[in-house]
């Protein structure tokens, strides 16, 4: 936060000091006998917006910043960010080891620079450049740099062809979405081309329609910028159709528009998810393409990247020929100096996961999205993203594929679950604010933003949740599970009244079978293991689905009311999961009534009332095993006191073993301990009726 410039922070600090009860705030009052215990006395005096003249010990200076730092949020649950928050170890020790070289010294890193030159090959293939064109490319700080670099290269491509035809190059122009990121906007101020935004509604998913972005483009028009994944809602904008769109503009017209596609997210989303996919350098218009290391190129903060389909893209006004550094070096980059470390842990990840490793985290990443989406999209809310829904392709062969999680059977976009209140929701408690839902998840530590729509759609507000490699399934379920505690206290109602069959028409009875009814009955929500290095719940066999990482579904009916009238006998009736995500093993036959047990235990009449017939011969029952244990009194009944942890008869039978193990802090945030969550081979599957129950 910046400094006011009407307050004299010196000043405000020293009054504080003299006042009558400094001794509160003073160093007089914060001194300790033995150095060991001293925190903060070294820093005390340290100025806070001036250099200090005398520095302070090492330790203290350490202590002052990292007791301020733990004021951020976790980066864990920080859901608003596409930045990756996570490496392996052996990557963190790669990044120690080369943090204090710089990729700017050619001569003096040689193997740094070879390894740089190694990841740009490496993403040429990956997007499919020509094997007759000479791949052109570079490291950035990140995409906003990479965006700069290939929108002054469609300048310089464009002013180049006005001068020659002896045409205005004074006012060019560039076309993209309303949706697009500050970035794109940026390029456009600092560099004076004008912006043309196309506007897009929420009937166009929040992007550009490639239709709509013709009547924007005229003979000053350097090029246009396609999305690949939209940080609004995740969905990508069509390359192909945008050429195609071109190619016939061309033939019209004779104007000839190149294509820049910011791939910041998507490029390293599409060619894993979707390899069939054409929106790269396959495709005939697209020049160049950035991306995002640190994004879903799973690399910290700070590495981006910008590659050409061929050199003669790349004007020759933006290459500079340096010799001061030892020999003749070239740069193209706005950035001169930047550290080779990020660039080191990109090549790390590209040799530990290779294409299936990324493929294999793109596959788990929108499965939780979608998760998240079904459950979302089932109770309060509004989805907007639509990666959960079926794809032509999977609305054909969804129900018989053996492998449901394929990205192919749905619509591609980004692992993001962009979301609103539902209309009914507004107009039943037209007093809640959805920024409310924002704020209220901070509390329990969740950073999920709640923003207002591109241009011309300011009026819709959108949550925003980021579904990156570190959020789990099971974090994605106490995620879900929040929310909607959030949402039905801004109600008014009691979460624990969710899953009653009252009212089997309300959106909260939905929410206990977790959209399950758009699954077909041989969808499972099996892992989909990463790499080994990608696997932080060491012990855990991740190729397997094991209890608290898995759950089918059967399909439900659209029809069936509930409960349903079956008989014991019907083989066919539908079993429930526990919750979306965590469920008992099936049994070998189903039960003859389905029951959800969630946030309580959902009973049928008559079950209750041969409860409340049978309370006082178990209270009787209870007071007799008691008093044999108490008086040692052994007898041929005292097998009988082992009997005495079952208060609740039932279907839905908890037993004291679980409830003290669902009261228990979980580990690694929110990952289920494994010796209580492991492998589920008992009716009650160690625990997992308590675990829902917890969740």
């Amino acid at each position: 936060m910046s400094l006011s410039r009407h307050i004299n922070a010196d000043e405000v600090i020293e009054k504080c000091k003299e006042h009558p009860h400094r001794k509160h705030a003073g160093q007089e009052g914060r001194q300790t006998l033995h150095q060991s215990w001293s925190r903060d006395e070294d820093a005390a005096r340290a100025p806070k917006y001036t250099i200090p003249e005398f520095g302070i010990p090492s330790k203290a200076a350490y202590q002052l910043l990292h007791d301020e730092t733990a004021l951020d949020g976790n980066p864990l649950l920080n859901l608003a960010s596409f930045v990756h928050t996570w490496m392996p170890e052996e990557a963190n020790k790669l990044i120690m080891e080369n943090m204090n070289k710089n990729q700017v010294d050619l001569d003096e890193y040689p193997a740094a620079t070879i390894i740089h030159n190694r990841c740009i090959s490496m993403l040429a293939d990956l997007w499919k450049a020509p094997k007759d064109c000479k791949a052109i490319g570079t490291s950035t700080a990140g995409s906003s740099e990479a965006i700069m670099l290939g929108g002054l290269a469609l300048k310089k491509r464009w002013q180049e062809a006005r001068k020659a035809a002896g045409k205005d190059h004074y006012h060019p122009n560039i076309v993209f979405g309303s949706n697009a990121q500050v970035a794109l906007e940026k390029f456009a101020r600092y560099w004076d081309v004008e912006a043309r935004l196309v506007p897009v509604t929420e009937s166009t998913n929040f992007v550009m329609n490639p239709h709509d972005a013709l009547q924007f483009i005229d003979e000053n028009t350097i090029g246009v910028m396609v999305i690949l994944g939209s940080t609004y809602t995740g969905h990508f904008e069509d390359v192909q159709l945008m050429s195609d769109l071109l190619d016939d503009l061309e033939k019209r017209t004779g104007l000839d528009i190149p294509i820049h596609v910011d791939g910041a997210s998507g490029a390293f989303i599409a060619p894993f998810a979707y390899p069939n996919y054409k929106w790269a350098f396959d495709v005939k218009r697209v020049h160049s393409i950035n991306t995002s290391g640190h994004k879903f190129g799973l690399v910290y903060a700070g590495l981006g990247w910008i590659l050409w389909k061929d050199e003669s893209m790349l004007h020759k006004d933006l290459i500079f020929e340096l010799h001061y550094l030892g020999s003749v070096e070239y740069s193209f980059t706005l950035n001169f100096s930047k550290p080779a470390a990020p660039i080191i842990a990109q090549m790390y990840n590209f040799l530990n996961l290779g294409f299936d490793g990324y493929r294999r985290i793109a596959i788990k990443d929108l499965r939780n999205a979608r998760m998240l989406s079904r459950a979302l999209d089932a109770t309060y809310f509004t989805v907007l993203s639509n990666i959960h829904k079926p794809s032509e392709k999977g609305r054909a062969e969804l129900e018989s594929a053996e492998d449901t999680d394929d990205p192919e059977f749905y619509e591609r976009g980004l692992p993001v679950v962009s979301f609103r209140l539902s209309d009914k929701f507004m107009a039943d408690y037209p007093h809640v604010q959805q920024a409310w839902i924002q704020s209220m998840l901070r509390t329990k530590g969740w950073i999920v933003p709640n923003y207002g729509g591109p241009p011309t759609t300011e009026s819709t507000q959108i949550l925003r949740v980021v579904v990156r490699e570190t959020l789990s399934e099971d974090l994605c379920e106490r995620l879900i599970v929040d929310i909607l505690e959030i949402t039905e206290a801004l109600m008014g109602t009691s979460a624990y009244s969710r899953l009653t069959f009252a009212d089997p028409s309300s959106p909260a009875h939905a929410a206990g079978v977790a959209a399950a009814v758009a699954l077909p009955h041989s969808t499972t929500f099996s892992p989909v293991p990463s790499h080994s290095s990608y696997s932080r719940a060491h012990g855990v066999d991740v190729g397997r689905a094991s209890a608290f990482s898995s759950s089918s579904f059967a399909p439900i009916p659209s029809d069936t009311s509930y409960p349903p009238s079956v008989s014991s006998s019907d083989s066919s009736t539908p079993h429930l999961a526990a919750s979306p995500a965590v469920s008992a093993p099936p049994s070998s036959a189903p039960p003859s009534l389905p029951i959800v047990v969630l946030e309580g235990h959902a009973r049928t009449f008559s079950a209750r009332l041969i409860h409340t017939i049978l309370l006082p011969f178990t209270f009787i029952f209870h007071l007799f095993t008691a008093f044999l244990y108490l008086t040692s009194f052994h007898s041929p009944f005292s097998f009988l006191s082992s009997f005495g942890s079952f208060s609740q008869p039932g279907s839905a039978v908890m037993l004291s073993k679980t409830l003290s193990v669902a009261n228990q802090p979980d580990k690694e945030h929110g990952r289920p301990d494994k010796n209580n969550f492991g492998d589920a081979t008992g009716e009650d599957a160690k625990g997992q009726t308590g675990f829902a129950r917890q969740c």
